[in-house]
């Protein structure tokens, strides 16, 4: 009989963790005034609202003024590049992000260079890595800002965000980095990040919560307009249960980082191991070493356009998995995997495994033993000419 729940799926989104719905309740059933609000029910939401920025920009090593409350990621990275790019069009026009970005920052540049606004696609090598020289070598006297992800959502390929930053600083061009993926699972330094987007449901913190970094001095203008919360920068009423949280998910997971970071690391190489050795069509898509703890994507010689139909059989046995970023499923094939080399049947679709915090061995074990017969019963598409005839 098939085992049912195996979550295999935490880059799309984790289940919240009872610790964080414990410390979210009272913000639901007692304090539940307006931050905004001038009278006592206000006046404890907006103590408990400061309290959260305070608490999470010292888990960062920012100021607390640095710290804007978003509704996620995809808030947060629209807000950085639209922001900067307003507010610094006076000094250039010019932007540069990588060819593996999450959709929101792709989107967004496709819609800012229908304003005027000229952005540069940095390729990548077949690990999903950018070259530094490359960077160098693109930034412009009219560059405004560079935004290159931590972490990609779909191969889990870390990037050198260190030395990107000292790169962009060198140059004094604005930094930012989609740390969605990365933060609370590999440790993050600020000293070279102008701006960063973190978010709560990828840390076991309830959804639609999220934040953005600014450093003290960046220019930037506001993309939502209201009221003028947050500092003027982010009109909204704030999300207080979500805010509370998303600041207690993140203490967990920093609390907990390097023990979870190797456990993950030791599920991760195990999968990635015995699928390689026990399944001849199998490869792995990005890195072997520089890669986030909880991801896998595997590809299979000549099933890569069944991808959907090995992740639908996988369901029937249970288990939740991906064929890529959630955020573009509904799409025929991967700009990722496209990006870092793959031909066009291949990067229709692969397999992604992320692991997460209620995760086990036991899961694993099970997940290894289904996946043979899972793909036996997938469409066979042979997508190298050595396998044909």
């Amino acid at each position: 009989m098939a085992k049912a729940g195996i979550y295999f799926d935490n880059a799309a989104s984790t289940r919240v963790d009872p610790r964080v719905v414990a410390a979210m309740l009272p913000y639901f059933e007692e304090f539940y005034g307006n931050a905004s609000s001038l009278h006592i029910f206000g006046e404890q939401a907006r103590e408990a609202l400061e309290n959260s920025r305070q608490k999470l920009a010292a888990l960062l090593g920012a100021k607390a003024e640095e710290l804007v409350f978003t509704s996620g990621g995809t808030e947060s990275n629209n807000f950085a590049l639209k922001g900067i790019a307003y507010a610094n069009r006076g000094q250039g026009r010019h932007l540069i992000v990588s060819q593996i970005e999450h959709d929101c920052i792709l989107e967004s540049c496709r819609w800012l260079a229908k304003e005027g606004f000229e952005i540069t696609y940095l390729p990548v090598d077949g690990e999903g890595l950018i070259d530094l020289q490359s960077l160098a070598n693109s930034i412009r006297k009219d560059t405004i800002l560079v935004s290159i992800m931590h972490a990609n959502n779909e191969i889990g390929t870390i990037e050198p965000i260190e030395e990107i930053g000292k790169i962009c600083r060198d140059h004094q061009v604005y930094f930012h980095t989609d740390a969605c993926q990365s933060f609370g699972k590999i440790p993050i330094d600020l000293k070279d990040i102008d701006l960063m987007t973190i978010n709560s449901h990828k840390i076991y913190g309830p959804k639609g919560v999220g934040a953005l970094f600014i450093r003290e001095g960046v220019k930037i203008a506001p993309w939502q307009h209201g009221g003028g919360h947050e500092g003027g920068r982010r009109s909204s009423t704030e999300n207080l249960p979500g805010i509370v949280g998303f600041v207690k998910a993140a203490e967990l997971c920093l609390e907990e980082i390097e023990k979870e970071r190797k456990r993950l690391a030791a599920l991760r190489d195990r999968v990635i191991a015995q699928a390689l050795a026990n399944m001849e069509t199998a490869y792995l898509n990005g890195p072997r070493e520089k890669r986030l703890p909880n991801n896998v994507n595997l590809g299979f010689h000549g099933r890569e356009a069944d991808a959907v139909g090995l992740l639908l059989k996988l369901n029937d046995f249970g288990i939740a998995v991906s064929t890529g970023s959630a955020c573009s499923s509904n799409r025929k094939s991967s700009h990722v995997l496209k990006a870092i080399g793959l031909n066009p049947i291949e990067s229709l679709g692969a397999l992604r495994i992320t692991l997460g915090r209620f995760n086990t061995e036991e899961e694993v074990d099970y997940f290894l033993e289904v996946l043979p017969q899972a793909l036996g019963s997938t469409r066979s598409v042979w997508s190298r000419g050595e396998k044909n005839g």
